[in-house]
């Protein structure tokens, strides 16, 4: 090509000004510039190649943004982002004050839907096709939505009710797990075509008004449509859940997509169409790997993504979860591991080669997790559920009603807890011990460094009863734990620094902010406690931290509503009503409410307070000289641009 196609394209409506012939150049434009940007600022890269096509015909088709497109989880959209005007914000994507690496409403009117999580696609798009319905607009509501997004529940909750409603709804299954299969050639692409076009839905529509009369010849002619389709087309499961299936068909084919996209556009009611794409196409590697490449870091493009060594000393909490694990099933033939499609994220990948008849990957099914969990529980195995923070969240009901309400041994491993960076709200466990700690029965505890990590996953398997033990993404502090492992005492905290002598200041510390409140009480020469448990709090520890400070600050990763802080400020209020401690001043700290931009984590505690330096900036305007043994000394000044 002498110039660039990719130049003239601003928004959706230049594509549709390009001559079909042209769409296949700009793909391939597409794609160069995808991997030439996020293999420079990383990102979701392996499923953005596979749907390059698939983004390309569905704006071209589609009066976009009056047609809806709703993606699922957003890990594909970028070439979405590309196409209407954010390419010039690829290079700052998922950093602070940069584009979502979702897509985000407040973003851009083509992102009609935010998302983050998996299987909420159908859902979205059929509630925009029954608004526009009940206001009489003219609207196309398109949910994308991938085969692994379809293992969830929800996604036919949404594709029963929709085919019940008989809604005007293009549901497009974007198939990237299994290579082209012969199904997709000359006589499926021929047969979609025929069945996605005018012509069929006639005779079909015809056919049913003039069968209409006789139910037996009705009955008999829907039967032999099914087995002719069945043949050559696994539609049947949708078909049966009213949907109008066409497919399979090649999502690389631009031009054949464009082509039967416009049949579908013309016709009414629930429609799915399954595409088969390739994770990583274009590119070698990510076509070998996909897995590997869903999300990088950046990366040499001729070298593709390189095996980066831990060194000894330094290992991620994940990783420290990961050998736990292992470690805990030599031990104990009863312990079996859950994960929710997240086996690689949680550290389970050697567990999973290990102990294969004890691994079970539920697909995304978060609720089916944990209610699998208490079953296993009820006949005496030891289930450890690994899964994120933000992910339990989809289970709350199963968690409070099948395992905690009736007080079964099961283990959380919750990853991801507290801020995660650049994937940004909708993926940071900011929640996680408010909605925790108000469960009758429930351990929850927060380790403070790697170590501690180890032993309270020990610690919560040894406990009869639910445990949850959150832990952040990432590093600790830099220990390498010890092979052995140690019950902690329930519910037991410890002093970790004494402070100087007459300082009448005591932080609280819950969980992984170790480097920074050390760092924070030491230029504030106040002391320093390790919580460990959210729930049971240390109440004597408390107590006793009243009568020896005046100004207590809790310290936590979580929000301060309903978070910690609150914990201990209940403690407290109901100790002073019984006036078995004297008046003290209290501060909590913690992620404040609102939700958190993607932005590299430190970024993100400098924004909430939680970074030393905004921990003695807090402290010194709450404390005003009150409580201080000495003057303060002056705030050390920021560490990032």
């Amino acid at each position: 090509m002498n110039s660039s196609v990719l130049d003239q394209i601003h928004t959706p409506a230049d594509i549709r000004k390009l001559e079909p012939a042209e769409l296949s150049g700009l793909c391939d434009e597409l794609r160069d510039f995808l991997l030439s940007s996020v293999s420079q600022t990383g990102g979701h890269l392996s499923a953005s190649l596979g749907v390059v096509e698939l983004t390309v015909a569905l704006h071209y088709v589609f009066q976009t943004p009056g047609d809806k497109l709703v993606w699922d989880v957003g890990h594909q959209a970028y070439i979405h982002k590309m196409l209407t005007g954010r390419r010039e914000g690829m290079q700052g994507i998922r950093k602070k004050a940069g584009i979502s690496g979702f897509p985000k409403r407040d973003e851009s009117i083509y992102d009609t839907f935010g998302t983050g999580h998996s299987s909420t696609s159908i859902s979205a798009a059929l509630g925009m096709a029954l608004a526009a319905k009940l206001q009489g607009r003219e609207q196309q509501s398109i949910a994308i939505i991938g085969d692994g997004a379809m293992t969830a529940g929800m996604a036919y909750e949404a594709l029963n009710h929709a085919g019940d409603l008989e809604a005007d709804i293009l549901v497009i299954l974007n198939d990237n797990d299994m290579s082209i299969s012969p199904n997709v050639g000359a006589l499926s692409k021929y047969l979609t075509r025929l069945l996605s076009g005018r012509f069929y839905s006639r005779i079909r529509e015809g056919g049913k008004k003039l069968l209409s009369s006789s139910p037996s010849m009705q009955r008999f002619t829907k039967k032999s449509e099914e087995h002719v389709k069945g043949m050559v087309l696994p539609g049947t499961l949708f078909e049966e859940m009213g949907f109008h299936y066409f497919g399979p068909v090649d999502g690389h084919d631009v031009n054949e997509l464009v082509t039967i996209l416009d049949n579908l556009k013309q016709q009414s009611g629930p429609r799915l169409l399954h595409v088969v794409t390739q994770k990583g196409k274009g590119y070698a590697p990510a076509e070998n790997d996909p897995c590997s490449y869903h999300g990088v870091s950046s990366f040499n493009l001729q070298e593709g993504l390189v095996a980066v060594s831990h060194a000894p000393g330094s290992p991620t909490y994940t990783q420290v979860f990961g050998q736990w694990l292992c470690d805990m099933a030599e031990r104990d033939k009863k312990l079996v591991a859950i994960t929710p499609a997240m086996r690689e994220g949680s550290g389970l990948v050697a567990f999973s080669e290990r102990f294969p008849e004890r691994y079970y990957d539920v697909a995304i099914a978060e609720q089916h997790a944990i209610t699998l969990a208490a079953g296993l529980a009820c006949e005496g195995v030891r289930p450890v559920v690994a899964i994120y923070s933000t992910f339990l969240q989809r289970a709350y009901d199963q968690l409070v009603h099948d395992v905690a309400i009736q007080n079964l041994p099961v283990m959380f491993a919750i990853d991801r807890a507290g801020l995660v960076g650049a994937d940004g709200a909708t993926h940071s466990g900011n929640y996680d011990i408010s909605y925790l700690r108000c469960i009758p029965n429930m351990i929850v505890m927060a380790p403070a460094d790697e170590q501690e990590c180890r032993d309270m996953l020990y610690t919560g398997y040894c406990y009869q009863g639910p445990v949850a033990v959150r832990y952040p993404r990432g590093k600790g502090i830099g220990i390498q734990p010890a092979k052995s492992m140690q019950q902690i005492e329930i519910g037991r905290a410890i002093q970790l620094m004494t402070g100087k002598k007459g300082t009448r200041i005591v932080l609280l510390m819950f969980g992984s902010l170790r480097k920074e409140c050390e760092a924070a009480a030491a230029e504030l020469g106040a002391a320093l406690v390790n919580m460990r448990f959210v729930k049971p709090l240390d109440e004597t520890m408390i107590q006793q931290l009243c009568n020896d400070y005046e100004l207590l600050v809790t310290v936590e990763d979580n929000a301060v509503q309903g978070g910690a802080g609150s914990a201990v400020n209940e403690v407290i209020m109901q100790a002073a009503l019984s006036s078995s401690v004297p008046a003290v001043a209290l501060l909590n700290l913690g992620i404040p409410d609102r939700y958190i931009a993607h932005a590299e984590r430190e970024e993100q505690l400098e924004d909430c307070g939680l970074s030393a330096r905004q921990i003695i900036r807090q402290i010194n305007r709450y404390d005003n000289g009150r409580y201080c043994a000495q003057p303060l000394a002056p705030i050390p000044s920021a560490s990032h641009s």
